[in-house]
């Protein structure tokens, strides 16, 4: 006879509290280029469709951390999760009960939705996970630093070879180092911020103090020249030219980079960088031939001025 009431019991029970129905995504993904997750929940048969009757619950791992009560208008929020809020309010009555928290709020776990309209009741499960998403890929950061690192070494290398082979101003010779030194440590701190992974302000940061400085090197490669030459030559002028539009090249192609995570311009920006670095190699390669063709490395222009002042010489004697 027991077993007959408890039957009823439970029917009644389970008449009085129907099953809501609730959607999601069983598996979300995050990754450096969120700055908001969201979490999908939607009810797929409300009966009422009034906010004064539903109550919305969001746990983590069990815990509370997001509720609202639409009969209250009532918030109950997570100090640890202070960013929470529902995706859309006004559309809670079309069924819309989706979180959003901020991204370094979003940790990863199980999460949990839970909506009650009047009798009725409905859960939904979901795993928040890291992806391995990010702003610039491993290889792409290495070959940027790469490069930049290699415009340092061949300005270098092209100073050297230039004091080496010819006379310098004291003047020029240290303006020049200056300039050089300047751009390698700035670089270097701007290499340091960007290899750091994560689409974040530092690493912004550190790509524009790697590439915007290096406008330096254009003036650099026109002073360097004009130690070795009286008169420019045209090949100079043009792997100056070429050194500048790699320099625009790879300032477009940041400015396209910044807003944009995952970036998808990355190629632009590495191949001004590239650009630039052939100029500089082009140019070493110039100033040595140059010079070694030079019979005790005159300069260029003095080789007709020094014969004319020794045939003045030999005239006044």
């Amino acid at each position: 006879m027991w077993l007959l009431a408890a039957s009823v019991l439970l029917g009644a029970l389970r008449a009085g509290s129907a099953q809501l129905s609730l959607v999601g995504t069983g598996i979300i993904e995050k990754n450096d280029c969120n700055e908001t997750v969201v979490l999908p929940c939607y009810v797929t048969n409300l009966k009422e469709n009034n906010e004064n009757l539903v109550l919305v619950t969001w746990k983590k791992q069990g815990d509370i951390i997001f509720s609202y009560h639409g009969g209250k208008k009532e918030f109950n929020i997570n100090p640890s999760f202070s960013s929470a809020r529902l995706l859309s309010q006004p559309d809670l009555i079309k069924g819309v009960a989706s979180l959003v928290l901020s991204s370094a709020q979003a940790t990863v776990g199980n999460y949990s939705c839970e909506v009650i309209e009047s009798n009725s009741v409905g859960e939904i499960k979901m795993e928040l996970r890291n992806s391995s998403g990010s702003w610039f890929l491993l290889v792409e950061r290495a070959v940027i630093i790469s490069l930049m690192s290699l415009l340092v070494v061949l300005c270098a290398a092209q100073l050297s070879v230039i004091g080496l082979k010819y006379e310098i101003e004291s003047q020029r010779k240290v303006c020049s180092i200056v300039a050089l030194v300047i751009f390698a440590v700035v670089a270097g701190v701007g290499a340091a911020l960007f290899v750091q992974d994560g689409y974040t302000v530092q690493s912004q940061a550190g790509l524009g103090l790697t590439v915007i400085p290096a406008v330096i090197l254009v003036p650099l490669q026109y002073v360097m020249f004009g130690i070795v030459f009286d008169s420019l030559p045209q090949a100079t002028l043009a792997l100056i030219g070429l050194k500048l539009l790699g320099y625009i090249i790879a300032v477009v192609g940041f400015a396209l980079c910044v807003p944009a995570c995952p970036q998808l311009h990355g190629s632009v920006l590495i191949a001004g960088l590239a650009i630039m670095a052939i100029a500089s190699l082009l140019s070493l390669a110039y100033v040595f031939i140059m010079g070694s063709r030079m019979k005790d490395h005159p300069r260029p222009g003095k080789a007709v001025e020094e014969p004319l002042n020794d045939a003045k010489g030999v005239m006044l004697e």
